[in-house]
């Protein structure tokens, strides 16, 4: 199976930036150890800082649900509750 290339697009409310962004850079060493991560970068829009994309590339759609059901996401969740405005996953697949 090919690769799994995910986009992820995390919308901070506007006055729970900082809290969103700290949360979030809390997982970047945790899950670049886990099984089948290639790539797991953190971005925050230049204009926006509001707006944070995750570009994360695994090894299998498998390893990634594996990544999605562990703890340290289940913490970020609960600190970030009511702080996230809008949160989108795309699942993708490179083709070039």
């Amino acid at each position: 199976m090919a690769q799994l290339t995910i986009v992820a697009n995390i919308i901070a409310k506007a006055d729970k930036v900082a809290l969103v962004k700290a949360e979030l850079l809390k997982l970047i060493d945790t899950t670049r150890a886990e099984a089948g991560c290639v790539q797991y970068d953190l971005h925050q829009d230049n204009d926006n800082p509001a707006h944070f994309l995750f570009f994360e590339n695994w090894e299998s759609r498998e390893l990634w649900q594996d990544h999605m059901g562990n703890q340290h996401l289940k913490d970020y969740l609960a600190a970030t509750e009511d702080a996230v405005a809008q949160f989108t996953v795309n699942e993708m697949t490179r083709i070039g």
